[in-house]
């Protein structure tokens, strides 16, 4: 079984494996690095083994699938996506992006188990069918802050492209158990076996009857999933709520304490250049997180 598709203007990626992956959503992630690394990937009739090969417009991209295997290598069957009203903040709208204030313990995207109103239903129906939104990054689902939406394809591309590079800036604040030392610092480590780097500057400590916390601004510098949780705790620092990542019996005390009922992580400021103009989005700190910040100056 083959499948084949042109590349065009309208669903070009750049990379083999990433224009696969939002051509072909019904595809396992690890399965497609398998077919490339097989070789059952062609690109006008010739097998590419590389995930980082360089498409062009124009290039016809063929998938050789095996039938039998075929339910093996899908993804399970997601909701479909529907319109549904939810509230949010808009930072800025303009006739290519809308970047709201991503309010914490709202999914971006719809799950196998979700049931709440998602970030791109509100969009959708808040757009009312002027445009389609389509995500630029993704923020956790318990992570509040600056989220940007494109209203074109084509833009959410572009877009990706500079903000999983190095050409935007990304800030981030963050309150962490213990007391860092250095007021400056560097956080350099491999995540998920790619290279990881972040730069931090401490904002304020706070130190309490329940223990010592630091608040501290981040410059996320690359992109990996859950960097900055998983960096900050292999350092011995985990982010204050973190249950995953952190230290349970520590979270409980925050809750119980000072009203912490999620991770304390926060996208504050994203800014980047795009067609000519410099964009800079800035989101206050969520209110949840603001009254934390108040019990622990209480109780220092």
């Amino acid at each position: 079984m083959e499948k084949e598709i042109q590349v065009d203007e309208k669903n070009y990626y750049s990379r083999l494996d990433t224009f696969i992956r939002k051509n072909f959503p019904e595809l396992k992630l690890g399965a497609i690095y398998s077919l490339i690394r097989k070789g059952f990937v062609k690109v006008n009739e010739k097998r590419i083994k590389k995930n980082n090969y360089l498409l062009n417009i124009g290039d016809t991209v063929k998938i050789i699938l095996n039938e039998e295997k075929i339910e093996d290598i899908k993804r399970p069957l997601m909701p479909s996506l529907k319109p549904r009203a939810m509230k949010f903040d808009i930072i800025y709208e303009d006739k290519d992006l809308l970047v709201i204030n991503k309010p914490p313990k709202v999914s971006v995207h719809p799950g196998n188990k979700e049931e709440k109103v998602t970030i791109i239903e509100g969009v959708m129906y808040y757009s009312q069918g002027d445009f389609e939104p389509h995500l630029v990054h993704r923020l956790d689902k318990l992570t509040s802050g600056v989220m940007i939406i494109a209203k074109s394809k084509q833009t959410a591309r572009e877009i990706s492209y500079l903000i999983q590079g190095r050409e935007s800036k990304k800030i981030y604040l963050a309150l962490l158990v213990g007391e860092l030392k250095n007021n400056k610092g560097k956080l350099t480590s491999l995540v998920d076996e790619k290279e990881a780097y972040l730069k931090y500057e401490i904002v304020e400590k706070f130190k309490t009857n329940h223990g010592v916390f630091t608040l501290v601004r981040i410059e996320l510098l690359t992109g990996r999933k859950h960097q900055i949780r998983v960096q900050f705790s292999e350092a011995g620092f985990p982010i204050a709520g973190d249950d995953t990542y952190g230290n349970r019996e520590i979270n409980k005390i925050l809750r119980k304490n000072f009203n912490l009922k999620r991770f304390f992580l926060h996208a504050y400021k994203i800014s980047f250049d795009y067609n000519g103009i410099h964009y800079e989005f800035a989101a206050p700190l969520s209110q949840d997180l603001q009254t934390v910040l108040a019990k622990l100056k209480e109780d220092s």
